[in-house]
C-alpha cells in the first residue's frame, strides 16, 4: 500500500490521474468496508470524479502545488463538511447536514485533496473501541473479532485496511493514538491549538483536538503543515512562525534526551507491551538518543481527573441538543418543553453519552462543584506542572499508548473500569495541552500491531515528529499489513 505522499508524487509524475487514484479508493472501499463498517457516509461517485476533475486541472495549470494534491482523505464523522451528512455516530444528528466545513476540511480541500467520505467513530466520540456507534461497531482489520480502538476507530481501521491512505480523527483522551496504536498506523495529536477547532463538534473544549492519521510520520507531518496555524474563527488557535513539519523530519536524533517512566510498567501493562517497548527504546538509542527512567507519579491521578473534566465539559457541550434547533426530535410528547427535551434526549443520545451527560451534570451540581470539579482543576494544573518540570531536562517522553492490547469485540462492556482505564497513558497529553505521537513499534503474540507514544513540550511538534521519523526509518512496523480478512 503507498503512502499518501507517494500517491501525491505518483500524481505530480504522471504516473496516475486523479480520477484513477479516486477510483481505485471506491473500488477498495466497496470492496472491504462491508467487513470492517468503518465508513458511515462515501462521497457519491459523480461528485468524486467532478472533484478529481477540478483537481486535476489544478495540479496541471500549477495552481495546486500541495504534496498531497489529489490524495483521498476520510474525515472523522464529528467533523463537520459542507452539505454533506456529519453525524458524530448519533441518532440524534443522523441526517445533520453542515451548512459550512471545518477549517481543517476547508484548508486540506483547498490543497487539492478529496474528501471521499465520513468515517465512523463512538457516539459524540465518547468511547474507547468504536462500539457506541449508532451505526454498529467498527472492526479491526488485523482481526475482525477484535476492536480498532476508539473514538477514532473508523480514521485509524480505514487505513489499515488499505482503503484510503490518510484521514482525520479527533483526541480528547487518546482517540487519535489508540486507534492508532490498535490499527498498526501512525496518528498524532498536536500541541492544543496547534489545528482549528473551529467545525469539531465539541466533546470537552478544552481537551479536543483535531489530528491526523496516516501509514507514516511524513504522511501526518504533511497534512499538518496544511491545517496548521491561527483560525480567527478560532480564538484558541495559535499565531505558529513560519515551519515545516514535513521538510523538517531530517532523521537527525543525536543527543536528544528521552525519559522513559517507570509508572508506565505498573498499571496492568501487558507484559508483550513491555517488551516491545524496551525494544523501541533500544532502537532510539542506537540512533544516537539518550533513554533514561525516570518518575512520573502523577499517572495515577491522570485518569479522574481525565473524567471528572471531561464529562463536566461535556454536559454543557450537548445541552444544545435539546429538539428545538436541528437534529433529532422526539415525537408525540408530552408535558410541554420539558417533556420535549426528556424524550428527545432520552431517545437520541446512547447509553454511553447520557452516562457521561449524567456523571458531568454530578460533578457540576451544587454539592458537589467544589469537591469534585474544582478540585480536578486544582489536580489537572499539579499534573501539567509535573511534565513541565521533566521537560526541563528532556526532550520527550516514550511510553506505551495503553495498557492493555485489543480486546474482543463486547468485552469492554462487561468491564466498564477497565475500558477507563485504557486513556491512562494518553489523557495526560490532552490534559496539560501537549504533542503526543503514536506509531507502530511491534507485534504481541498473536500477531497484532503494538505502539509507542512520544510526547513533548508544548509546540514541539517538529521535535516529537521528527524522533518518530527517525524510529520509522530504521524499523519497518509501519509498513506492514493486515492480511486480507484480518489476523484471527
Amino acid at each position: 500500500m503507498y503512502t499518501a505522499l507517494e500517491i501525491g508524487r505518483q500524481i505530480k509524475s504522471g504516473e496516475q490521474s486523479v480520477r484513477e487514484v479516486v477510483e481505485a479508493a471506491l473500488k477498495a472501499i466497496e470492496t472491504r468496508d462491508g467487513a470492517i463498517n468503518a465508513f458511515i457516509t462515501v462521497t457519491d461517485r459523480e461528485s468524486l470524479l467532478s472533484r478529481a476533475a477540478e483537481v486535476q486541472q489544478g495540479i496541471d495549470s500549477g495552481i495546486l502545488n500541495s504534496p498531497l494534491a489529489g490524495v483521498p482523505i476520510g474525515i472523522k464523522d464529528n467533523i463537520c463538511t459542507k452539505d454533506q451528512r456529519t453525524t458524530a455516530a448519533s441518532k440524534m444528528l443522523e441526517h445533520f447536514i453542515p451548512p459550512y466545513s471545518a477549517t481543517a476540511v476547508e484548508r486540506l480541500e483547498a490543497a487539492g485533496m478529496i474528501v471521499v467520505g465520513k468515517l465512523n467513530l463512538d457516539e459524540f466520540a465518547m468511547g474507547c473501541t468504536t462500539e457506541t456507534s449508532y451505526f454498529g461497531p467498527v472492526k479491526n482489520p488485523w482481526d475482525q473479532s477484535r476492536v480498532p480502538g476508539g473514538s477514532s476507530g473508523g480514521s485509524a481501521a480505514v487505513i489499515a485496511a488499505g482503503e484510503i491512505p490518510v484521514s482525520l480523527g479527533s483526541d480528547t483522551g487518546g482517540s487519535i493514538r489508540q486507534p492508532a496504536s490498535y490499527c498498526g498506523v501512525t496518528g498524532f495529536k498536536p500541541t492544543h491549538g496547534v489545528v482549528s477547532r473551529y467545525g469539531g463538534i465539541a466533546y470537552a473544549s478544552s481537551l479536543d483536538q483535531i489530528g491526523p492519521l496516516g501509514r507514516d510520520v511524513a504522511d501526518c507531518a504533511a497534512l499538518l503543515d496544511i491545517m496548521k496555524g491561527r483560525d480567527p474563527l478560532d480564538g484558541t488557535s495559535l499565531n505558529l512562525p513560519e515551519i515545516s513539519y514535513l521538510t523538517g523530519l531530517t532523521g537527525d536524533i543525536r543527543g536528544k534526551r528521552i525519559a522513559l517512566p517507570k509508572e508506565y510498567f505498573s498499571h496492568g501493562t501487558d507484559g508483550d507491551i513491555k517488551e516491545n517497548l524496551l525494544r523501541a527504546a533500544e532502537t532510539l538509542r542506537s540512533l544516537g538518543a539518550i533513554v533514561e527512567e525516570v518518575s512520573l507519579p502523577c499517572i495515577d491521578y491522570v485518569i479522574p481527573t481525565y473524567y471528572i473534566l471531561s464529562t463536566a465539559e461535556a454536559g454543557s457541550n450537548l445541552a444544545r441538543f435539546d429538539g428545538v434547533k436541528y437534529g433529532f426530535r422526539a415525537e408525540n410528547t408530552t408535558g410541554g418543553i420539558e417533556g420535549l427535551y426528556r424524550a428527545t434526549r432520552g431517545e437520541g443520545f446512547g447509553q454511553e453519552v447520557q452516562k457521561r451527560i449524567l456523571l458531568g451534570s454530578y460533578v457540576l451540581s451544587a454539592g458537589c462543584y467544589d469537591a469534585y470539579y474544582n478540585k480536578a482543576l486544582r489536580v489537572k494544573a499539579l499534573i501539567k506542572g509535573q511534565f513541565d518540570g521533566l521537560f526541563e531536562n528532556y526532550d520527550a517522553i516514550l511510553g506505551p499508548v495503553t495498557p492493555d492490547l485489543a480486546p474482543r469485540l463486547g468485552e469492554s462492556a462487561t468491564d466498564p473500569e477497565k475500558r477507563f482505564h485504557t486513556d491512562i497513558f494518553t489523557a495526560a497529553a490532552n490534559l496539560a495541552g501537549l504533542p503526543a505521537l503514536a506509531l507502530p513499534c511491534g507485534f504481541d503474540r498473536d500477531g497484532m500491531p503494538i505502539g509507542a507514544q512520544l510526547m513533548g513540550q508544548r509546540l514541539t511538534d517538529d521535535l516529537i515528529l521528527n524522533l518518530g521519523h527517525a524510529f520509522q526509518m530504521a524499523t519497518d512496523y509501519h509498513k506492514q499489513s493486515p492480511r486480507e480478512g484480518g489476523a484471527a
